[in-house]
């Protein structure tokens, strides 16, 4: 209501000038990042300390299960887990794949499968081997120059196959 009011006031007094920025520069690629996964386990921090417990993340797991699992039959079959993946990973297609959470192969998830999966992950992301996950931990360090299309390596010789790995790196695979 303010802001109307001095915007009217303005118009009485004559000629309003909006005035665009300048140029704007392209932003500095991060140099930190944090996979979808490790969102979630941010997420999950239930008392906002800021460390995401090893109990905190299993009944976040499970919560989050419960909430596909509408039918409460126990298991998310593959289509099932990617509408977990996207509402709680944020894209149906982020890592954990369904094939690396489902151990017995049997085409669906449970629970227990979710939450051993969980625990895994628990033990990669704590670098530090104190209880409780900080949120230092889940940031991942970007050291190689990043573009759009991910790592960016040496420039190309005029010739070279886009599909071949950089001179002195590693290609994308």
């Amino acid at each position: 209501m303010i802001l109307l009011a001095l915007a009217l006031a303005a118009l009485q007094e004559g000629e309003v000038v909006v005035r665009a920025s300048s140029k704007g520069q392209p932003q500095v690629p991060a140099t930190m990042v944090v996979e979808p996964v490790a969102m979630f386990v941010a997420a999950c921090d239930a008392d906002g300390d800021g460390i995401t417990s090893s109990p905190e993340l299993d009944a976040c797991v499970a919560r989050s299960f419960a909430a596909i699992d509408t039918g409460h039959g126990g298991t998310l079959r593959y289509l099932a887990y990617a509408d977990w993946a996207k509402r709680f990973l944020g894209d149906a297609n982020a890592l954990p794949s369904p094939f690396e959470v489902d151990r017995d192969n049997d085409d669906q998830i449970t629970l227990d499968e979710l939450q051993r999966h969980f625990a895994r992950l628990y033990t990669r992301f704590n670098k530090d081997g104190q209880p409780g996950i900080t949120r230092a931990e889940l940031l991942t360090f970007r050291t190689a120059p990043v573009d759009a299309n991910g790592p960016a390596g040496p420039p190309r010789k005029k010739g070279d196959r886009p599909d071949a790995p950089p001179p002195g790196g590693r290609g994308r695979r």
